[in-house]
């Protein structure tokens, strides 16, 4: 059964949350392939949180 496609838009506080759930999910990516295995999305998510979030907010903000 395939899920049905949601869209929201930018800027909308949900819009927002899917935006920045694609980054946490693109850095998990990126760590496991480093990593040569599946870090998982708590690691992801910490990682994201301590390093990546604020930067990237103010980065969107900006736009």
């Amino acid at each position: 059964m395939n899920s049905p496609s949601i869209t929201a838009q930018a800027g909308t506080p949900y819009g927002e949350f899917l935006a920045e759930q694609e980054e946490i999910q693109r850095l998990k990516w990126l760590a496991s392939e480093r990593e040569g295995h599946d870090v998982g999305f708590e690691y992801a998510l910490n990682d994201w949180a301590q390093n990546h979030r604020a930067e990237w907010r103010g980065m969107r903000n900006r736009q």
